[in-house]
């Protein structure tokens, strides 16, 4: 997977001082209007709690994550990949709010920081800058064009004064520019003297974290400006579809740096673990995903490349690379599908399905040509040898295995294996009826 934004210090396995990581997501994500959890919500194929919990153990091996709505389903994705987190549930009843998201966490390490599940785009690097602050308490805060829904943050000389959440901010207050990321990183001892003085006389009724800053006057409290569409939080589907987008120009600007040639880059998707290697051409409306590895190749206009290798080759256009094909020194053209395939050395121009198939150096497929991989219950396999010429429109019935330097007749089906040197012709007898067009449609 390409690293976006993540320093060197961090890429080598640095921990940033003695820190417990928690990230809040328990909210109901109503505005996101799916059954799914909205910290389940996918970029670029990945939900958005594995997005920041990726970010998470890079700075700490302490990460928990606060659970509510549809607990069960969150944590079984979580521990699938990180398996050492720990998982806490929130008491939504009783104790909604930020602050109730922290009723039961017991921090082990001697800083706080406190994460958003919904805020994949953060970075590992802007998390550092909060930590090593000189602070009893550090909050991320950003300039905003439109404030939106965002509590406000007032700050007198460096030092943050005030948050004051947006509904319970008055017309003045509103004109603020400077809103809550949402982030922070407190001391543990500060955080636990301060918990329990926190209270919910407010317009929500809620517990919310922001008022740690009224209750820790006396202490340095300072704010970390940081990039608005990075600490971005998502709420609904428009807002997924930009974060995805600023995902997207992140990863394409990585790979141009490193030699990748974009045609109208934004008009396609490239996977977070995809990799390029060497010189490579991508066209407009192409499409590679999973852990797919392009070397030295062209993958031409409306192509689709899923969990494949494709080396020395080109691909397309409208050719689907499905997943488990590795495609060496070989031309895909155009209305090609391969899946599970094996190709070295072939050309394969246009409108064929090679699924479930080993072909070999110096093969011709020809138009049409469809490996018949699967007979209802089992898929089976296709093994074809060097030097083959595949005529247009034929079918090898799998299990099949055709030796080297075959030919293989056009409209043929191919129905046993074939051996070294030979013509196989397998087609109808021709059979021309005179006349029976004028007697078929005789009026």
């Amino acid at each position: 997977m390409i690293e976006l934004g993540i320093n060197l210090s961090i890429k080598q396995g640095f921990k940033i001082m003695k820190t417990s990581i928690l990230i809040l997501a328990a909210g109901l994500g109503t505005r996101m209007k799916s059954q799914k959890p909205k910290v389940l919500q996918e970029l670029c194929q990945k939900s958005m709690i594995l997005h920041i919990l990726e970010k998470a153990y890079e700075l700490s091996d302490d990460v928990s994550v606060v659970l509510s709505y549809q607990k069960e389903l969150v944590e079984k994705e979580i521990l699938s990949c990180f398996p050492k987190t720990k998982i806490l549930e929130q008491d939504l009843q009783n104790y909604p709010g930020t602050a109730g998201a922290l009723k039961n966490f017991k921090p082990s390490k001697e800083k706080v920081l406190i994460l958003c599940g919904d805020m994949p785009l953060v970075e590992s690097l802007s998390l550092k800058q909060l930590l090593e602050e000189n602070a009893d308490l550090t909050l991320a805060v950003f300039y905003a064009k439109d404030p939106k829904n965002y509590g406000r943050v007032l700050i007198k000389e460096n030092r943050i004064e005030k948050i004051i959440e947006f509904k319970d901010a008055n017309e003045e207050e509103k004109k603020i520019n400077i809103c809550n990321a949402g982030v922070y990183a407190i001391s543990s001892q500060l955080l636990e003297q301060i918990l329990p003085l926190i209270n919910n006389n407010n317009a929500a009724k809620e517990y919310y974290l922001t008022d740690v800053v009224a209750l820790a006057k006396d202490k340095i409290i300072k704010p970390v400006y940081v990039d608005e569409n990075e600490f971005m939080g998502i709420n609904d589907k428009f807002e997924l579809s930009v974060a995805e987008n600023l995902m997207q120009e992140k990863i394409k600007k990585h790979w141009m740096k490193q030699g990748v040639i974009f045609h109208l880059p934004h008009s396609t998707f490239i996977g977070l673990d995809v990799e390029f290697i060497g010189e490579c051409e991508v066209y407009e409306n192409v499409r590679i995903e999973g852990k797919s590895k392009i070397v030295n190749s062209i993958i031409k206009s409306s192509s689709v490349i899923e969990n494949s290798i494709v080396e020395n080759s080109d691909v397309g256009p409208l050719a689907h690379l499905r997943p488990n094909c590795e495609i060496k020194n070989t031309h895909i053209g155009n209305f090609v599908e391969c899946k599970n395939a094996k190709l070295n050395t072939v050309k394969a121009g246009h409108l064929s399905y090679l699924g479930d198939c080993e072909i070999d150096s110096g093969t011709n497929i020809g138009c049409g040509t469809i490996t018949c991989n699967y007979d209802g219950v089992k898929k089976h396999k296709t093994i074809i040898g060097k030097n083959v010429f595949v005529g247009s429109d034929t079918q090898f019935i799998a299990p099949v295995n055709v030796e080297n330097d075959v030919i293989i007749a056009a409209g043929s089906s191919v129905d046993c294996n074939v051996s070294s040197g030979s013509l196989f012709i397998n087609r109808a007898n021709r059979k021309i009826i005179k006349d029976y067009f004028y007697k078929k449609f005789k009026k």
